[in-house]
């Protein structure tokens, strides 16, 4: 049961021959465009970096590449009148130390760039090859750092007719569920549809209140003083902001669907408190949480803490709840945290238990708790390590006039984060049997080579 995906991967390619044509700036369509403000919540504050994406499609003879990018042009134009911070730049506001949105229309990114190769060429999709950074643009040269779009879009043909589309996003864009309404109204208009949701932009939603009431502990998040610089960020949690990749290994590790039933059947069968909280996510994740405990230094120090952080976005969990098509990052860290030597002799029930736990936590009074927290320390994660899931945000499922993507996945290679994704076959079922129904999920992990032998060692140990 279980398997890597690929069992022994194939050298990876690393140069997709990739050349930029052309690149500039795409602005609003809106007639007399007023610069403005926009407010960030606390949670916002702290996602200043960016997020790398990139979506492959298929050939398609009806819509060659020109076609292809030319209608993605024309519909960002169109989308920015709706998503117009997209277009503006992040500004500190010396009155307040926060950052804000200036809505000043300055632009997005737009690249347009080729590469040398066939889809079928550059390897394993599922497996996250350094060379696809390639396929993103992090940056634009003509213009200042100042100047950085918040926001750019590569789209890069293959001599097959295929193509990819890289997105930059800075992580105060979006979370995860916005970029899924983002990509989702991309996907309506460039099918000639209204949008498929229209965007609440109000981030005041989730100001803190006045005054700050703390009324948890929060050990889930750094107690740090402001102002704090992103060096003291990274010294005092150097396990969460470590982007090092010295000395790495990197392995996908891919759980079938029949695997994550046997999973919950054994767990369920052993369990006394009922099945309602043996959710797939939960089941995974403890899983993984095991398996990364024991990886770590553990017979020298069965005593230590292992803490699991995960997000969970808190949209219903507020009262009243956030809009669904709220924009902003509407995620909270959750967390599990047990001994060493308690994770490796607990039941997985147990663990599960724990996960779920992690997420009945978070109830109104909670987040905003953890909000107010971020108004005095802000709200930097604390822990071992964090599982990031794109498992069921459904790019699977998203319609293109010339078809639906035949894989999307971040760009991301970062120790001690591990994500989940879905498998490659959800896509090309087109969504059926995808992450929403039941399908496959695919394991990334990133950790130091010692590390990364006790990790596959404990997870197929723990999965038969």
């Amino acid at each position: 049961m279980g398997a890597l995906n690929p069992g022994t991967p194939l050298p990876l390619i690393e140069d997709l021959l990739v050349t930029v044509e052309n690149s500039f700036l795409i602005f609003s369509d809106q007639k007399n465009h007023e610069t403005k403000s926009m407010f960030l919540s606390n949670i916002d504050q702290v996602l200043n970096f960016n997020v790398f994406t990139v979506h492959f499609f298929a050939a398609n003879p009806d819509f060659p590449t020109e076609i292809a990018f030319k209608k993605i042009e024309d519909v960002l134009r169109k989308l920015l009148v709706t998503y117009e911070f997209l277009s503006g730049r992040i500004k500190m506001n010396p009155e307040t130390s926060r950052f804000e949105f200036d809505c000043n229309n300055a632009g997005v990114g737009f690249v347009v760039a080729r590469s040398k190769l066939a889809l079928n060429e550059i390897g394993d999709l599922v497996y996250p090859n350094p060379a696809f950074s390639q396929l993103v643009t992090q940056g634009l040269d003509s213009l200042s750092p100042d100047s950085h779009p918040l926001c750019i879009f590569q789209m890069t043909a293959f001599k097959c007719g295929g193509f990819s589309m890289g997105v930059l996003t800075n992580h105060t864009l979006f979370d995860g569920g916005s970029t899924k309404f983002f990509t989702q109204n991309l996907a309506a208009l460039a099918c000639d549809k209204p949008l498929a949701m229209t965007p609440c932009n109000n981030r005041e939603l989730l100001a803190a209140r006045s005054p700050p009431t703390v009324s948890f502990p929060h050990p889930e998040l750094l107690k740090l003083s402001i102002p704090l610089t992103a060096v003291a960020a990274a010294n005092a949690n150097p396990s969460v902001f470590d982007n090092s990749i010295a000395d790495l290994d990197f392995k996908v590790f891919h759980l079938t669907p029949d695997d994550l039933l046997h999973l919950k059947l054994k767990t369920m069968s052993s369990s006394s408190t009922g099945n309602a909280r043996f959710t797939s996510f939960n089941v995974v994740s403890a899983h993984i949480w095991r398996c990364k405990a024991l990886s770590s230094d553990y017979e020298n120090n069965p005593e230590k803490d292992s803490t699991l952080l995960y997000a969970v976005d808190i949209r219903q969990r507020l009262n009243p709840p956030l809009p669904a098509e709220y924009t902003g990052n509407a995620v909270l860290t959750a967390y599990a945290t047990a001994k060493c030597r308690e994770i490796e002799k607990a039941p997985l029930s147990r663990l599960i238990e724990m996960v779920a736990e992690g997420v009945s936590r978070m109830t109104d009074e909670y987040v905003r708790s953890a909000i107010d927290f971020g108004e005095e320390y802000k709200m930097f994660p604390k822990g071992d390590f964090m599982i990031t899931s794109w498992w069921r945000l459904g790019f699977d499922e998203m319609e293109y006039p010339w078809g639906k993507a035949i894989y999307s996945c971040p760009i991301s290679r970062r120790k001690d984060i591990i994500l989940l994704l879905p498998d490659i076959t959800n896509f090309a079922s087109g969504g059926k049997g995808g992450g929403g129904a039941g399908g496959g999920v695919n394991v990334w992990v990133t950790l130091p080579r010692k590390e990364m032998t006790k990790f596959e060692s404990s997870f197929y140990k723990y999965l038969a």
